[in-house]
């Protein structure tokens, strides 16, 4: 579900269309994968495409990733230009596995 992306001097308009109409249809690069940490409360998460003030949305691919998503959440306050912080409960669990979206 990536996008094109064209340079930022790309002449060539039909490149250009491409890639809006692309972003048009839902197409992103801003997604990626995260396993929350085994035996911790909080994972990290780099992503060059995050940034301060960024809403970060998770969606678990898992079940047992979805029986952990009332206790996993991202708080405001990490998310950071290059990075934020998952919140999660501690378990023993190594397939808690969520695909995140970066809006922002």
């Amino acid at each position: 579900m990536t996008v094109y992306l064209p340079g930022l001097n790309e002449t060539d308009l039909k490149k250009i269309i491409r890639a809006v109409h692309e972003l048009g249809s839902g197409r992103s690069n801003a997604i990626g994968t995260v396993t929350l940490a085994v035996s911790a409360t909080s994972t990290t998460v780099l992503d060059q495409n995050c940034a301060a003030g960024s809403a970060i949305i998770l969606m678990p691919q898992t079940s047992d990733a979805a029986a952990a998503i009332s206790t996993t959440y991202i708080p405001a306050a990490t998310v950071q230009n290059g990075s934020f912080v998952v919140q999660h409960a501690s378990n023993t669990l190594a397939d808690r596995t969520f695909t995140y979206a970066i809006q922002g």
